[in-house]
């Protein structure tokens, strides 16, 4: 049975990585759609990333580019002239510095590459998106002005919360962007920020960012059957952490 399979925000969290694959029974038959952010909160970002390019070498894997990862790539690359640090710290770069203080100069080349070959998004033939946060113009992606929003933009996310489900998609006021694909599959703002630490659907949007960040689980849900499975919550696999606090 081949699969399609996405995955939510891992945030340096390999251990939980590690839970959700077994738990899923991955193999190599199984398409895996990763939504970004591998890096920042947890100690074990370039695990995380080290883990990703040796299990692309085994099966079809489609790598999404996350917010977190662009500012790993910044950093590693010295591209910092409009790099705020402090907010990076703020936001769990602290801990992806300091697990890169053990990494070799090979291994970081190895990972910038890899972060410079991340997908801004993935179309499937269903015509189903896959991205990290979002896009804002009307005609959908490939009209995006600003690359950055589409892993950076919360509108998306906040327009399908904000839209009554009694609305027709008839309805004049209907968003349009909400009209323009059959699903859309995101990470990015956690569900947590609503109280909850499953997937949830808003209109035709999938948030697949369960809170791994912070004290939530991650995530992997088969987009077909719509059947997920869930680590343990991150707090609980690296007691002696702290994780994201923001």
């Amino acid at each position: 049975m081949n699969r399609t399979l996405v995955i939510g925000d891992i945030h340096g969290g390999l251990r939980a990585l590690h839970q959700i694959m077994e738990r899923a029974n991955v193999n190599q038959n199984d398409t895996l759609i990763f939504l970004g952010d591998y890096v920042d909160g947890w100690s074990q970002s370039p695990e995380v990333i080290d883990f990703l390019i040796d299990l692309d070498k085994k099966q079809k894997c489609i790598f999404i580019r996350g917010n977190h990862d662009d500012l790993l790539l910044d950093w590693l690359t010295e591209n910092t002239a409009n790099f705020d640090q402090k907010m990076w710290f703020q936001h769990g770069g602290e801990a992806t510095v300091l697990a890169y203080l053990k990494v070799s100069e090979s291994t970081k080349i190895k990972h910038i590459e890899f972060l410079k070959s991340l997908q801004n998004y993935y179309l499937d033939e269903k015509n189903r998106l896959f991205i990290h946060a979002g896009f804002t113009n009307m005609k959908g992606v490939e009209y995006e002005y600003f690359s950055k929003l589409f892993y950076w933009d919360r509108t998306l996310w906040e327009t399908a919360l904000a839209t009554d489900k009694r609305m027709s998609r008839s309805n004049l006021f209907y968003p349009k962007r909400l009209m323009l694909y059959h699903e859309i599959y995101i990470g990015h703002t956690p569900v947590t920020r609503i109280g909850q630490t499953v997937p949830i659907k808003k209109e035709c949007v999938w948030n697949v960012d369960t809170g791994a960040a912070f004290n939530g689980p991650l995530t992997i849900m088969d987009v077909d059957s719509k059947l997920f499975w869930q680590s343990e919550p991150l707090p609980h696999l690296y007691p002696t952490e702290k994780g994201r606090k923001e």
